[in-house]
């Protein structure tokens, strides 16, 4: 994945409806005008969101009849959590050298 790619994922994350809206889709395939309804914004408004989720690769549209259902797609989160459990791993270190120094100072204490 390149910085790009993943910056225009974590762009896509930073809106809370466009997070509403990945939730939504995350229990199935929908329509638009689905995903649209529990938001107080206009349907273009609504497209403009999913317009950048598609962008970012998170989710897919298709064609049927008059419909243009959208669907999750995994694979870019997937990614994006690998890239955080790197930091994962670091802070996870972090607390655990804070938590042994801690329990040096509760030793000493008690000495």
């Amino acid at each position: 994945m390149t910085a790009d790619q993943l910056s225009n994922i974590f762009s896509a994350l930073a809106d809370p409806t466009r997070r509403a809206i990945l939730a939504r889709l995350a229990l199935g395939e929908t329509s638009v005008n689905e995903l649209a309804a529990p938001f107080e914004m206009s349907l273009p408004a609504v497209t403009k969101h999913l317009k950048v989720l598609q962008r970012a690769g998170l989710i897919s549209q298709s064609r049927q009849a008059q419909s243009r259902p959208c669907k999750l797609e995994a694979k870019p989160l997937q990614e994006v959590a690998t890239f955080l459990a790197q930091y994962q791993q670091f802070w996870e270190q972090r607390l655990d050298q804070l938590d042994s120094y801690l329990l040096s100072l509760n030793l000493k204490e008690n000495e």
